[in-house]
């Protein structure tokens, strides 16, 4: 038997195995198929028929590429039902049959390139298209890994650093990393501060050197991590490496997380009530960002804080929103419990009531600069701090701005403006006696 002939029972036997596929198992099929173009999939609109899927499929991967393709991906649907895996025995045993013919009738070899230094290049694997060295993550967790392999993976999560003690030291630093690739995840545990700050979510690296302890898979002195191009990961395994560092955690009632003992990390949903403006603050003898807001959940308010890049999330707030807050860290101070952010924080709007034409009473004056000001409001019988462009302020009401107007336009207040808030910011104003 030789090449064509395999390539012609494959075809048949992955037509076979195609048929076999529901309609979401096909679709997800497809999905995992990167290197054919968009439009020659089948099943989706403008695409081929299932029909025309096996000659797509071994054009773009090769035959025996194709072959150990379908067989990892049967796996992970997962199809190991007689139906599916029959063929694929079949033409996986003709694949060992053309191999030991090859072994007993070698072609003749071209000479091995070697580079400027003597090293013999890489060669590729031609069943699956990775590198002899490259160990795909389902084929990690499913057989192990060996000394002379590495995986190659995108770190979709990192936890933050966590400290360990041995017999002769303290305060040792691990952390967890949540990799995948286009097959599966996997959590690593990785050890050292200097690794800590080198890896980064996002960035896709090789992994050399693992040990396998265990149910972990770790990172320790003696391995070796690379930065290497994009590794595309499909959303499931995303979300599941996610979870790997971080597991979902339930909602909790407002309610709940004050009366409970401080959790490490809570998820919560609930009623903008309240924002304040972004500060600065010192904290440990570093300067971060801070702001602040209230939730409302029945008749339960607590306050919550976000921190550093977590501010960003809640840039554009309003008073109304509902939102799901998660991976929040419960805090005591004296008898008070709030929230504050962590590293996992994730902000969700459930509902957004977007931009709000109101019409405010000016109280106070919280700040006031060249560039902006913190305006105490009335709104809805309630008083917040609302921020405006000092410039805005000045055109509104009609003054000069300079250095001290402050003192001026206190002597102003109370005054009544129509706005546009979005936020805790004033975005649009208009003096009610101009309209």
């Amino acid at each position: 038997m030789d090449q064509t002939e395999l390539e012609t029972k494959w075809r048949t036997a992955l037509s076979s195995i195609l048929d076999e596929l529901t309609d979401k198992e096909f679709r997800k099929l497809l999905v995992n198929l990167e290197k054919i173009p968009q439009g020659l999939k089948g099943g989706v609109k403008g695409g081929l028929p299932r029909g025309n899927m096996p000659s797509v499929i071994i054009l773009h991967y090769g035959t025996e590429g194709s072959i150990a393709l379908i067989d990892r991906q049967m796996k992970i649907l997962p199809r190991l039902d007689a139906a599916v895996q029959q063929p694929l025995k079949e033409i996986k045993e003709l694949k060992k049959l053309l191999k030991k013919n090859k072994e007993t009738h070698p072609e003749p070899q071209a000479p091995q390139v070697e580079d400027v230094l003597g090293l013999k290049l890489k060669t590729r694997d031609s069943q699956d298209g990775k590198d002899l060295w490259e160990k795909s993550i389902f084929d990690l967790k499913s057989s192990g890994i060996f000394e002379t392999e590495a995986i190659v993976g995108k770190v979709v999560k990192k936890s933050e650093l966590l400290t360990y003690d041995t017999k002769t030291k303290k305060g040792k630093f691990f952390f967890y990393l949540g990799v995948a690739d286009e097959t599966a995840s996997v959590k690593l545990m990785v050890y050292g501060e200097d690794l800590h700050r080198q890896i980064k979510e996002g960035s896709s690296y090789i992994f050399r050197n693992l040990i396998q302890d265990g149910k972990y898979v770790k990172v320790n002195a003696s391995s070796s991590v690379s930065e290497t191009k994009p590794v595309n990961v499909p959303e499931e395994f995303e979300r599941e490496a996610e979870r790997l560092v971080y597991p979902e955690s339930p909602l909790t009632s407002i309610k709940d997380i004050k009366s409970s003992p401080p959790q490490t990390h809570v998820s919560v949903e609930g009623t903008v009530t309240e924002i304040y403006p972004v500060k600065k603050v010192k904290v440990e003898h570093e300067e971060k960002k801070m702001k602040r807001f209230k939730m409302r959940q029945e008749a339960e308010e607590i306050s919550v804080t976000m921190w550093g890049e977590a501010t960003e999330q809640s840039k554009d707030l309003s008073v109304g929103d509902v939102l799901r807050l998660e991976y929040m860290k419960p805090k005591e101070y004296f008898t008070e419990v709030s929230l504050n952010s962590s590293q996992f924080t994730k902000i969700t709007k459930v509902q957004s009531v977007g931009i709000q034409k109101v019409t405010l009473k000016i109280r106070g004056i919280k700040k006031a600069t060249l560039k902006e000001t913190q305006l105490e409001v009335e709104l809805d019988t309630k008083l917040q701090t609302l921020v405006v462009a000092s410039r805005l302020l000045a055109k509104t009401l009609d003054f000069q701005l300079k250095k001290g107007f402050g003192d001026d336009l206190l002597k102003r207040i109370p005054l009544s403006v129509e706005a546009e808030i979005q936020g805790n910011r004033i975005i649009k104003m208009a003096d009610p006696e101009n309209i």
